[in-house]
């Protein structure tokens, strides 16, 4: 009996790692829009420090997003217990953010020229080489912003996971959310801490004395930063991708027109969707940030 036993348990609790598993494998899936725009977010806020503090002030950041995760994740694990109902809501209000957010990256690209960008970078750079600089408050600042950063995208995957966890036992949405917290954090802070140092590293290579490790240095040097505008292009579609496919999953109507279009499309049905749920974050994305316009300028103008 108490062999049976014993492989019963051993069979439920194979069960259950499997469905955690499983969902933990939908839940990454479904972040991966968020942690690319994560990855090239929290890369960006550390640029203009000096080299020898980048480690330090990614290490800062990486702590405060652990501090982060403490707190979404159990404010999470509370709302499926005892308001399951605000999970769409909050999935959805998920998926608009997302959708603004990309949608604001794009209107920032068209509405200010290469020049104005050029010329915040130099003055950010000049700023740091300046020995005026109060260089302890200049660090506190960026982490403080990269920390910020995080605890909005944090939400977000936070959000779009307990949505794909929110029928399971409560064990299971423990287990899940605390894995997705924990890959998330150490993989997005391992890339960047890797990222913001690829220069160092190609610099190192150039100055080995033979010809396969200097041509490798350079060739890190030229590809560096391509890495991040990818890495910042990749991130923002996600993110249209993403939020789109959260919203429309949220309006059973529009869901099931794409899924008909989808299967009447035949062999390449498989795509349509996809560009549907694209379309879709652009749209809501646009209509997000003209509502957050219009907003402001009625702040202002109330405030004036």
């Amino acid at each position: 009996m108490a062999g049976s036993s014993l492989l019963v348990l051993i069979d439920d609790i194979a069960a259950v790692l499997d469905d955690v598993s499983l969902m933990t494998k939908m839940a990454a899936k479904k972040t991966a829009g968020v942690l690319g725009d994560d990855l090239a977010l929290n890369a960006q806020q550390v640029s203009g420090v000096r080299a020898e503090r980048e480690i330090p002030v990614v290490w800062a950041v990486a702590k405060g997003s652990f501090i982060n995760k403490l707190i979404l994740v159990p404010s999470a694990l509370a709302i499926s217990a005892f308001i399951p109902w605000l999970v769409t809501p909050l999935l959805m209000v998920g998926g608009a953010y997302l959708c603004f957010e990309g949608f604001e990256k794009l209107a920032h690209k068209f509405l200010h020229s290469k020049a104005e960008d050029v010329a915040e970078h130099a003055q950010l750079v000049e700023a740091v080489a300046d020995p005026a600089t109060d260089l302890v408050a200049f660090e506190k600042d960026k982490i403080k912003g990269a920390i910020r950063t995080d605890f909005i995208l944090s939400a977000e995957i936070i959000a779009i996971t307990l949505g794909t966890v929110a029928a399971a036992p409560l064990s299971q949405q423990v287990i899940v959310l605390s894995g997705i917290a924990i890959v998330m954090t150490v993989g997005v802070y391992g890339l960047v801490a890797g990222i913001v140092k690829l220069d160092d590293l190609g610099l190192w290579l150039t100055q080995k004395p033979g010809q396969m490790a200097k041509g490798i240095g350079g060739a890190i040097l030229r590809a560096a930063p391509y890495m991040m505008k990818s890495l910042s292009v990749i991130g923002t579609a996600a993110m249209f991708l993403v939020g789109g496919g959260i919203l429309t999953h949220g309006v059973p109507v529009v869901h099931h027109w794409i899924e008909s279009v989808g299967a009447a499309a035949g062999s390449g049905g498989f795509i349509v969707p996809v560009l549907l749920n694209g379309v879709a974050g652009i749209v809501a994305g646009a209509v997000v940030l003209v509502g957050v316009m219009a907003a402001s300028k009625i702040w202002k103008a109330l405030k004036g």
